[in-house]
């Protein structure tokens, strides 16, 4: 997306850049942004800008100040303006022919397709944790071989090379019990969405981290869809499910 400039700016009328929507885009939002500013649209050609006036030469990205960011999105969205094109936190620009020239006119086109493949549809995400040594104690349990062979690193005086063969077994007997639930989650969401990412786990206990974009009304058919396949594992995972926010895995200039 457009990127912030890095350098200072000036003391002179700033405008801090939340989203993009296709023209015309709302008239008015009676909402505040950051620094308690009012909201504001501005429109050039086929797209809409809603933006507010920047107090800050540049925005710290304190929590405060993301959620800030992230809640005017939301709010533009359940107003009913749910075709949108987020832009990144902390961007500031001088003036509206500094967007025209960097943003506008080279990706004009790129914008159109953006809000082609949004149009009617939401980004949902999940993220799956589960506790290692209690899948680790419960593989063990299930599988008499692998429960054998730790036991053998416990009772017995093996060489380096049956000791690193012994922990390679039991990890990837860990692993693919992983991937196991994660492919769960696959067959049963990827079928729902028009299209998925698949993100990096973010911690060490996070096996599965993902963002799906669905038509808008099926929400709550996904919803019970996660429902459904994490009632089937117990109380082994702990699911946080985000059924609303902004589009930032979809919206992505190439």
């Amino acid at each position: 997306m457009l990127e912030a400039s890095p350098q200072e700016l000036s003391m002179a009328d700033r405008y801090y850049l939340y989203g993009i929507f296709p023209a015309p885009g709302p008239t008015a939002l009676p909402l505040d942004g950051l620094d308690a500013q009012p909201m504001q649209v501005k429109q050039l050609g086929d797209f809409t800008f809603l933006y507010s006036i920047a107090c800050q030469k540049r925005y710290l990205s304190s929590r405060k100040n993301l959620l800030g960011h992230e809640k005017v999105l939301e709010a533009a969205m359940e107003q009913g303006h749910r075709t949108l094109l987020p832009l990144q936190f902390g961007l500031i620009v001088e003036s509206w022919e500094q967007v025209q020239t960097d943003l506008v006119e080279p990706h004009a086109e790129d914008l159109v397709q953006l809000f082609e493949r949004l149009n009617g549809c939401r980004e949902v995400s999940i993220k799956v944790q589960w506790d290692p040594s209690t899948e680790l104690e419960r593989m063990m349990v299930e599988n008499a071989d692998l429960q054998a062979q730790r036991d053998q690193l416990e009772g017995t005086q093996l060489g380096m090379e049956q000791v690193i063969f012994i922990g390679q077994q039991i990890e990837n007997a860990l692993e693919e019990r992983k991937q196991g639930i994660v492919e769960q989650f696959r067959q049963v969401l990827t079928p729902l969405a028009k299209d998925v990412l698949e993100n990096p786990p973010q911690t060490d206990v996070m096996i599965y981290n993902a963002a799906f974009l669905i038509p808008w009304n099926s929400e709550a058919e996904f919803g019970q869809a996660i429902d459904t396949v994490d009632q089937s594992f117990g109380d082994r995972l702990r699911i946080r499910y985000n059924n609303f926010t902004a589009p930032y895995n979809f919206a992505q200039l190439q």
